[in-house]
């Protein structure tokens, strides 16, 4: 088996919980996914089997987020399931939060929560706050291309926000982080991913239906529709140089390319002055 999956992580499972269910029905050992979601959120999560699992690099990796916020209290975790650390009473205004969500848009720094699987020293940063050590997290460079406010429940200061982010964005983190803007504190109490790259919530497949192998046949995604390179048909002679691993020549821009023979998925290429030399054969 070779391909894609769309599926649609639910809450209360790891993402290393589906790839462990998905290995269970296909009898296949290597498969794996393209970007933790945390256990309470839920949504896109894609999955790689076979020999696709060596495409992970290759696909956008561009997210895009539901998240619900909960102004008035922070926690260790920056959502739902962690400890209260911080209450206020201020309450906030519909016109307060619009004009602070302009300061989360573009390249801008964020401090990943200590409660995340970064590694630090070749230790987890969660391993860290579970022990109650203290060490010093560093700002990362993120990218949040649209940041709106889909819904705000005054009463209950409950915000929907929907955000278009880069690969690395910890949405727990913009929430915690526009509650200290707005002086007030404020959590994640849900999460929905609903883009990753070209993997859209509308076309995901519940984990519940795919529940045998042939279901998992059935919604694989052959991986030249999901990657965004240039296509470049090989000929027989070329086939069979390429199989070997053999580069060609060719008259091409450089660049990355997918090897494509009677509509199959050879090889990632990568052209330099002409020569064309494989980095990834699938043969």
């Amino acid at each position: 088996m070779f391909g894609f999956l769309n599926v649609y992580k639910p809450k209360g499972k790891t993402s290393h919980d589906v790839v462990a269910i998905l290995r269970r029905i296909t009898k296949i050992k290597q498969i794996g996914h393209t970007g933790t979601l945390d256990p309470f959120a839920e949504g896109v999560l894609p999955i790689c089997i076979g020999k696709a699992t060596r495409l992970i690099e290759y696909l956008d990796d561009d997210k895009a987020y539901k998240g619900v916020v909960k102004f008035g209290a922070s926690t260790d975790t920056y959502d739902i399931e962690g400890k209260i650390t911080n209450v206020s009473n201020k309450v906030i205004s519909k016109d307060e939060l619009e004009k602070k969500l302009a300061n989360f848009i573009g390249e801008i720094e964020q401090y990943p929560p200590i409660y995340s699987a970064i590694k630090l020293n070749g230790k987890k940063l969660y391993e860290y706050a579970r022990n109650g050590e203290n060490v010093e997290i560093k700002p990362r460079k993120i990218n949040v291309n649209k940041l709106e406010l889909l819904n705000f429940d005054y009463d209950n200061q409950v915000a929907e926000l929907f955000i278009e982010c880069s690969k690395g964005t910890y949405i727990r983190s913009i929430a915690n982080d526009l509650g200290n803007n707005l002086g007030c504190y404020a959590h994640l109490i849900a999460l929905e991913r609903v883009k990753s790259g070209k993997f859209l919530v509308e076309n995901s497949i519940k984990l519940d239906d795919l529940s045998t192998n042939e279901m998992v046949q059935e919604n694989i995604i052959y991986p030249v529709k999901y990657l965004d390179y240039p296509k470049y048909h090989l000929t027989p002679s070329e086939m069979e140089l390429v199989s070997h691993g053999n580069s060609l020549s060719v008259d091409l821009k450089g660049g990355l390319y997918l090897l494509i023979y009677k509509e199959e998925l050879i090889a990632i290429a990568e052209v330099n002055n002409n020569d064309l030399k494989c980095k990834k054969v699938f043969v």
